[in-house]
């Protein structure tokens, strides 16, 4: 077997040997060229199966690729991009693709625009640089005198390539949109050149944003003060329904050149147009015009070479020293040299420790009517306190939770490194506790309304979890801790329902903090209301408005519903869960009201898709008794309880007052489906300011008084 491999190297290096010397003189270089050079370097045709016409592209690119690094003088401005158009010019158009291509959209960088995206690069000799998807090395091929080069390449034969085209440079085969992590060890670029695979993920198979992944993780790495040459798909932009993804990656960042370039890729097989960005790691700067052009000689006249950042080194701060004169030192010894500081090289998926308490944690001193919290049931081995104090009332500070059977399992450093307290994991742990179990009995959705009925031929409905923290403790973190760790388990279908637009980017902060990338999380808005949703893995971001909204036959609802599928068994996180606490209407002002219609279409979603995993987040949860009326994955009502349907439970517990409410939250934290903490306001002083009405402000009050008496 070592044999065979060998003699295809040999094969490989003499085909591309072969191939150099004509790209050497000025002619055009034709199919034939290439059929020649593979058949005397395999030793037979493409018809005897010694090799494919795909193959002949390939060692075509690895022929170039050693070629243009055996050159002595790299372009180093734009004029000099000129020769590679015209060796571009000399190629064959590759009019054959494998099928391996067009899934992994394995599309080799042109020469000609990999030579316009070195000199826009502005290559310094000091610089270390990468290119996280090397492919057979054509992008970097024209690098000019550097001090470092890493090359990644996940595909093993093209990563073979790269060893025999550019023997100093340090070459891995990793996933490229993990290298923040897979390659944390090495010295932090300075420059970087990506073209990355634009439709596909390792681990997610078909990913419409994956090079987005690929460049988050690759900005991740470069140096601040570094500077990134991307090659984009046409849709990574400013404008359409992509610019809050757009803006997002590049919030922290500095665009000194936009191109889009249209039918630029078409010697390599395809006629796509795509965005060539120049991204320097500074903040601050404005986005420029986009220039568009249909070749790259036309590019020449009008594009401009920015100035390099001043790249620094990441560093850790020296440790603090005596200001005093030691007896034991000389009084002139110099402060220690700073030192380079890497991230943690791993990172992997690991089960979160806690020990089970068989007798509860003993309650702690009372404040008042609060009592500091703490887990009661569960002792973390490694995780951290909550970065502020938390407090819980006395009512539910005496009630324990159960022992809990669920073990989470999230990234390492979500731990380590305190990406979560204490009482967020234990969130985490419950909500897998409470999923773990089912509603009793079978039911079916009411069709003349929106309760369940019960029925033989019924589905189980799995129980939900409701997070009751006050406003500071961190729900948000918390439902993105939740979704990671379904995310992890494979349940890659996640459902974000919050109270309007402008929480879009808060999501994306909680899941980004806890290692997820912010392309994950999709608002529905990016699709139209009559068209399918075609997100594959994600987290599907919708307002409780937009829940509701109906156009003609077409509604936002069924759209959700049909993506998810029958047997969805993702979260259904409802922040800002009381926006629906209207489901059960009731009396009003005027008299009696009928239930929202954001809360029936909550409602409705939760019937429809019985195996969710349902996430209820509110700090007002139970406030009043309207606001639980929604909550119908809580067992409050029906078989097995003592209320036989929502109507007679919110009538019995509207009577019983609050004291009922609070009795209906301690029986929740007894049975696992419920927690409830608030921000201490320990050691907090306030002063009373008593401000004086002057006559003015009073005579504005009466007439405002008089004008809503009437």
């Amino acid at each position: 077997m070592t044999d065979l491999f060998e003699a295809t190297a040999r094969a490989d290096r003499e085909a591309a040997d072969l191939l150099c010397r004509h790209l050497e003189g000025n002619e055009p270089i034709t199919r034939r060229h290439l059929n020649n050079a593979m058949v005397q370097a395999f030793g037979g045709s493409d018809a005897d199966g010694r090799w494919t016409q795909r193959d002949s592209f390939e060692m075509l690119e690895h022929a170039l690729a050693l070629h243009l690094v055996r050159q002595s003088t790299p372009p180093t401005s734009l004029a000099e991009v000129r020769s590679a158009v015209t060796l571009a010019d000399r190629l064959p158009t590759q009019t054959v693709r494998s099928e391996e291509q067009i899934a992994w959209q394995q599309f080799s960088t042109p020469v000609d625009i990999a030579a316009l995206a070195v000199v826009l690069a502005n290559v310094q000799p000091d610089d270390i640089i990468l290119e996280p998807s090397a492919g057979n090395g054509l992008l970097i091929a024209q690098c000019g005198p550097h001090e470092a080069l890493y090359l990644n390449e996940l595909d093993p034969a093209r990563c073979a390539r790269l060893a025999s085209a550019f023997p100093h440079a340090s070459i891995t085969g990793h996933d490229g949109a993990t290298l923040n992590s897979t390659l944390a060890s090495i010295e932090r670029p300075t420059l970087i050149l990506i073209n990355p695979p634009f439709a596909r993920s390792l681990g997610r198979g078909a990913d419409a944003y994956a090079a987005v992944r690929h460049l988050q993780a690759a900005l991740r790495m470069l140096r601040p003060g570094g500077r990134m040459v991307a090659i984009m798909p046409d849709w990574f932009s400013t404008n359409g329904r992509m610019r809050d993804q757009f803006e997002t990656t590049l919030r922290d960042t500095s665009v000194r050149t936009s191109l889009r370039l249209e039918k630029c890729y078409t010697k390599h097989g395809t006629s796509i147009a795509v965005r060539l960005f120049v991204i320097d790691k500074v903040p601050g700067g404005t986005f420029p015009s986009t220039i568009q052009r249909a070749s790259v000689a036309d590019f020449l006249d009008c594009c401009t070479v920015a100035a390099r950042s001043e790249a620094r080194t990441v560093t850790a701060p020296a440790p603090k020293r005596s200001v005093g004169i030691s007896l034991f030192r000389a009084v002139k010894s110099s402060k220690p040299a700073p030192r380079t500081w890497h991230a943690p090289v791993k990172n992997e998926v690991l089960p979160v420790e806690y020990t089970s308490l068989e007798i509860p944690a003993p309650l702690l001193e009372q404040t008042g009517i609060y009592l500091p919290y703490r887990p009661s049931r569960i002792a973390f081995a490694s995780a951290g306190e909550h970065p502020t104090a938390l407090v819980e009332s006395i009512a539910m500070g005496s009630i324990p939770a159960p022992i809990p059977s669920y073990v989470p399992h999230l990234p390492e450093r979500t731990v380590t490194e305190r990406l979560l307290s204490a009482s967020q994991l234990e969130t985490v742990v419950y909500a897998g506790h409470a999923w773990s179990q089912f509603l009793p009995g079978r039911s079916r959705p009411d069709k003349e309304g929106v309760g369940l009925v019960i029925a033989e031929d019924g589905n189980r409905y799995r129980k939900g979890f409701f997070l009751g923290d006050g406003t500071g403790a961190g729900k948000g973190r918390q439902v993105a801790a939740c979704i990671l760790d379904n995310w992890l388990a494979g349940r890659r279908r996640n459902i974000w329902v919050t109270k309007n637009e402008p929480l879009l980017e808060d999501a994306r902060r909680d899941w980004t903090a806890l290692g997820g990338v912010a392309a994950d999380i999709q608002p529905i808005n990016n699709w139209k209301i009559d068209e399918p949703i075609t997100l594959q893995d994600g987290v599907l971001f919708v307002t409780y408005p937009t829940l509701r909204s109906m156009r003609s036959d077409h509604s936002r609802l069924r759209q959700i519903i049909e993506w998810a599928g029958g047997e969805f068994k993702g979260v259904i996180a409802f922040d800002e869960a009381h926006e629906m606490g209207g489901v059960a209407g009731g009396e009003g002002a005027l008299g009696a009201k009928a239930g929202s219609q954001q809360g029936i279409c909550g409602v409705q979603l939760q019937n429809h898709l019985p195996l969710a995993r349902v996430l209820y987040a509110s700090a007002t949860g139970a406030s009043e008794v309207n606001n639980l009326a929604y909550a119908v994955r809580l067992g409050l009502w029906g078989p097995e309880t003592a209320f036989a349907d929502r109507e007679r439970f919110i009538t019995d517990i509207r009577q019983g007052g609050i004291a009922a409410m609070e009795l209906v939250a301690r029986d929740l934290k007894a049975m696992g489906l419920y927690l409830c903490r608030a921000l201490s306001f320990a050691g907090v002083e306030y002063d009373v300011l008593k401000h004086s009405l002057t006559p003015a402000q009073i005579e504005i009050y009466d007439t405002y008084s008089s004008a809503w008496a009437i």
